[in-house]
C-alpha cells in the first residue's frame, strides 16, 4: 500500500470540504498532518459531520461558491496548493430535477472555474476531479461500465457530471499540458466513484440516512427501489483512492487518467439487501415497510455496476472492506453518534482499522 505519510505538510486544496465525503477527506488528511485549505458553501445539512468535527479549528476553511470564479481564484492562489481535489457539487438526483439550472451551474461551471483558477496558480501539480458512477449512458447492462463507455447521464445531476468530465478533458488537452496553450503540464484525473455509505451522512434521499431517520422517528423504513443494484462502498474506499491517485500522478504523470472506483462485483447489491444488512447489524428496533408503496415517478436506473479493473491493474488500488464490513462500520458510527460518544475518536479508530 502507498504510504500516505507523504501528505505530511503537503498543501492540499479541497472544494466541497464541508460535505459528507469532504469531511471524511479532511479527517484522513488531518490524520496525516497535511496542510488543508477548504473552499465550500456551508454544510448542506443540519446536523452535519463537518461541524461535529469542528474542523474550522484545524484547517483553513473558506466559505465560497465554486460558481464565483473571482473568489475561487483568489482562494486558490492564496493557498498555493500542491494538490487540488474538486468535490464541490450538487449531488442529489431528485434535487437536480427540482433545480436543474443550479445543478448545471455548480457542476459544470464549477468545474470550469476550478480549472480556470488552476491555470493562474503556478504551484498546482496534481488535480483530481471527483464525479460519479452515473456519468455513463445507462443501458441496464448486467456487467460493469468501463472508462471508455459512452458518457451521457440521464438526469440533470448525472448529465452535469458527464459534462464535468468533458470539461476536464478539454482543459487538459487545450491548456494544462506541455503542448497546450499555456505550455504548462499538470497531472489531471477524474474519478467515477460508486455509491458511498458511512457514518455522518445526513443527506436526504439516500438509503442509509433514510434508515437512520426511520429509527430516530420510530417509523417504518420505506425502500423506494428495492431491486435497484448499485456499487455500494464505504466512504473510506474512494477517499483513499483519490489521495493515492493524486500523489501517484504528482510523482508520475503517466498515472493520470479516468478511473472507476467501486467495490468488487460480488459486493454490488440491490437496495433491499443493503437495508437488510443494516437491519442485521442494527440488531433490533428497525422495521422495513412493505414494498408496494409508490413514492414518486422520478427516473432512477435499475442496474448499475462499475468495472474497476483499470484502477486495480494500473495503480494497484483495490477495495479493502466488503459490503458487510462497510455496513457494520456505518452502524458502529451511527450508534456512537446517537449515544453522544466522541465522533473524532470513532472516525480515527475506523481509519486505523482500514489501514490495518
Amino acid at each position: 500500500m502507498l504510504d500516505l505519510s507523504v501528505y505530511k505538510n503537503k498543501k492540499v486544496f479541497i472544494t466541497g470540504h464541508t460535505g459528507f465525503k469532504g469531511s471524511w477527506l479532511c479527517k484522513v488528511l488531518d490524520f496525516y498532518e497535511a496542510n488543508i485549505t477548504g473552499y465550500s458553501l456551508r454544510p448542506p445539512t443540519e446536523p452535519n459531520l463537518y461541524d461535529m468535527l469542528e474542523f474550522d479549528r484545524e484547517i483553513n476553511s473558506i466559505l465560497g461558491d465554486v460558481s464565483c470564479l473571482e473568489d475561487l481564484s483568489k482562494a486558490l492562489n492564496n493557498a498555493k496548493p500542491d494538490v487540488v481535489i474538486h468535490m464541490a457539487a450538487e449531488t442529489i438526483v431528485r434535487e437536480s430535477y427540482h433545480n436543474p439550472v443550479k445543478t448545471y451551474t455548480t457542476n459544470v461551471m464549477g468545474t470550469v472555474n476550478i480549472l480556470e483558477a488552476i491555470r493562474t496558480c503556478e504551484t498546482v501539480k496534481s488535480f483530481v476531479n471527483v464525479t460519479t458512477d452515473k456519468v455513463y449512458e445507462n443501458h441496464e447492462w448486467c456487467w460493469g461500465y468501463r472508462e471508455n463507455d459512452q458518457l451521457n447521464g440521464f438526469d440533470p445531476y448525472s448529465n452535469s457530471k458527464s459534462c464535468s468530465e468533458l470539461v476536464t478533458d478539454c482543459y487538459r488537452k487545450s491548456f494544462l499540458n506541455e503542448n497546450g496553450k499555456d505550455g504548462r503540464a499538470i497531472a489531471i484525473s477524474t474519478c467515477r466513484a460508486g455509491n458511498v455509505i458511512g457514518g455522518g451522512d445526513f443527506s436526504s434521499d439516500r438509503i442509509i440516512p433514510d434508515c437512520v431517520r426511520s429509527i430516530m422517528s420510530s417509523n417504518e423504513m420505506v425502500i423506494r427501489n428495492p431491486h435497484s443494484v448499485r456499487p455500494f462502498q464505504h466512504v473510506l474506499e474512494p477517499i483513499f483512492a483519490y489521495l493515492k491517485l493524486a500523489h501517484m500522478q504528482y510523482e508520475n504523470p503517466e498515472k493520470m487518467g479516468y478511473y472507476n472506483i467501486g467495490p468488487n462485483e460480488i459486493d454490488c447489491i440491490n437496495t433491499e439487501k443493503l437495508v437488510k444488512l443494516f437491519e442485521k447489524y442494527w440488531n433490533g428496533g428497525f422495521v422495513i415497510a412493505p414494498y408496494d408503496t409508490k413514492v414518486d415517478n422520478i427516473h432512477e436506473s435499475e442496474f448499475l455496476k462499475l468495472d474497476c479493473s483499470k484502477i486495480k491493474s494500473k495503480l494497484g488500488i483495490k477495495p479493502k472492506w466488503n459490503i458487510e464490513t462497510a455496513v457494520e462500520k456505518t452502524v458502529e458510527w451511527t450508534k456512537a453518534y446517537l449515544d453522544n460518544k466522541n465522533i473524532n475518536d470513532i472516525m480515527s479508530k475506523q481509519i486505523k482499522e482500514y489501514l490495518n
